[in-house]
């Protein structure tokens, strides 16, 4: 399925002016007629850990147009996927749909499909989005009804056997990139910290309340 133009709604934000800009590169989504959204790839990659991945992946996420624009901000999405054939992880291109259209309420509904014909053989791990406001994830990033079931798998090809998360990017007043992820199979929450991931909490009902472990915060 190609990218069309039409499908992708761009909005930038500069301070609390909204304004219209041309259309962005690294956007190309497409919602398919029943429902469910195409992602094309890969925008960035490869890596050789999910590690680098998620540094890299936080600086382009969080640089796009109200990506860190606080309440007046935009949330993107995109997919994590690996390729045994290159043993390298990448970065899909860009989303910008919301989960609901009709609210104000800073959302990204995480496209389901992938179309990379270079790499016929990836395996969807887990999914990117950035928060404008806020370095936490929500409950509902948390909630049971987010995950992308199953949350635990074997790859086709492979005997290894994955756990789906789900990364959080945010960027510092300082310019600093803060990036977490959640494993939605063991529901525990990690920070980034010295290119290594930290566990931090856990989520602990379905809605997706969080205990935070004994020392540990959402900044070190």
């Amino acid at each position: 399925m190609g990218w069309r133009l039409q499908d992708v709604g761009v909005l930038c934000a500069i301070g609390s002016i909204l304004a219209c800009s041309s259309p962005n590169p690294n956007l190309r989504a497409t919602r398919l007629p029943d429902g469910s959204i195409e992602v094309k790839g890969p925008l960035a990659g490869p890596f050789p850990t999910l590690e680098a991945l998620a540094m890299n992946a936080c600086a382009i996420v969080t640089s796009q147009p109200g990506a860190s624009s606080g309440v007046y901000g935009f949330e993107y999405c995109a997919l994590n996927y690996y390729s045994p054939r290159e043993k390298a992880y990448f970065l899909s291109y860009l989303s910008d749909f919301k989960n609901r259209p009709d609210t104000t309420t800073k959302t990204c509904a995480l496209p389901n499909l992938l179309d990379d014909p270079g790499h016929r053989d990836a395996i969807i791990v887990g999914g990117s989005h950035g928060h404008p406001h806020n370095r936490r994830f929500s409950r509902s990033d948390l909630s049971i009804w987010s995950n992308w079931n199953p949350t635990r798998f074997k790859g086709k090809t492979t005997e290894q056997i994955w756990d789906r998360h789900l990364m959080l990017f945010y960027r510092e007043r300082t310019g600093e990139c803060r990036t977490y992820l959640y494993n939605q199979s063991t529901r525990i929450v990690y920070a980034l910290r010295n290119d290594k991931w930290v566990a931090i909490g856990k989520a602990y009902n379905d809605m997706g309340d969080i205990q935070m472990l004994e020392g540990q915060d959402w900044l070190p």
